[in-house]
């Protein structure tokens, strides 16, 4: 499968204002973003989640082919009600939707009835996916008592192009996490760090996925900041600095690892949006490309990565 890239907005110039703040500024670098080879761009605005269910809604109307990972929580909406705007957003845009599952929301006015402690709040979201995944699949209602989950008659009557198959994004490192991640995570995204680190955080999560024999079906996400300056909210990133040339090197290190796509963190002018689509992106997929045709083997240029690249919060 081919290296993609996902646009995960930060702030604007003045650093003052969310990506999204003006819409019909917004609409223009969306489709920069959409014709300079990102595939996905990441909707997590600091307004919540409600807002970026419409922030989501709004980019897959305004573009053609760019997929939308909308980042959601447990603890907001119930599921029933999420399960049904979830499959309307996904069925409305084709299918171009994918949910990225995050442990809390950075806003505390999202934070309704938050459970206390970490295992909690991962407990809470297993049941809360497992609920969305029975409620996309199943051809008439049903009945759940959980935990913290009460439902009599919940039904979808309206399912979305993937059923229960949409694509979930999930993280984490604790053993918890990894553990709700392994049974749930198509896509995971991993925290920045060294080579070791990350190669080590990565055959944790197939370690995970195994005990549900789900190990070959998970696909990883590293976020990269390539431009220093304002950064998105809550977004750490390996940080890669340099020309072009030496930031594609560099991403061939981590790819060369088994990581199929790559975040792209604070590219947020339209000329930060063009110029990194135009240089280095096709540059990297230009040099995945020679190396395939060479035979490339995973891990042959994990090596190779200079004292440019360091992980940044």
């Amino acid at each position: 499968m081919p290296i993609e890239f996902t646009h995960v907005p930060g702030k604007t110039a003045d650093a003052t204002a969310p990506f999204f703040y003006d819409f019909a500024e917004t609409a223009t670098k969306l489709g920069l973003i959409e014709d300079s080879g990102f595939r996905k761009i990441v909707v997590d605005d600091s307004a919540g989640l409600l807002t970026n269910m419409d922030l989501a809604s709004q980019v897959l109307n305004r573009t053609a082919s760019l997929e939308v990972v909308l980042t959601h929580w447990a603890g907001v909406i119930e599921p029933t009600v999420a399960a049904r705007q979830l499959a309307s957003i996904d069925r409305e845009s084709g299918g171009r939707l994918a949910l990225r599952m995050i442990s809390e929301p950075l806003n505390d006015d999202d934070a309704e009835a938050r459970p206390v402690g970490h295992g909690v709040v991962w407990q809470r979201i297993d049941e809360y996916l497992v609920l969305l995944k029975r409620l996309w699949s199943n051809d008439r209602p049903i009945d759940h008592e959980g935990a913290f989950y009460s439902i009599k008659g919940g039904y979808v009557p309206r399912k979305g192009p993937h059923g229960a198959d949409l694509v979930i994004r999930m993280g984490g490192q604790s053993g918890t996490a990894l553990k709700v991640a392994g049974r749930h995570a198509d896509v995971f995204e991993l925290a920045p760090g060294s080579i070791d680190e990350i190669k080590q955080l990565m055959e944790r999560a197939r370690g995970a996925a195994a005990e549900h024999g789900r190990a070959g079906k998970l696909r990883f996400a590293l976020p990269v900041r390539i431009h220093r300056g304002a950064s998105a909210t809550g977004h750490k990133a390996v940080d890669l600095s340099g020309p072009p040339a030496q930031v594609a090197l560099s991403l061939l290190a981590y790819a060369a690892l088994g990581i199929d796509e790559f975040m792209i963190v604070g590219v947020d002018t339209p000329r930060e949006i063009a110029t990194v689509g135009r240089e280095t992106l096709a540059l990297l997929r230009n040099s995945l490309a020679r190396r395939e045709d060479d035979a490339f083997q995973p891990g042959a240029y994990a090596s190779r990565t200079g004292p440019e690249t360091r992980a940044a919060g």
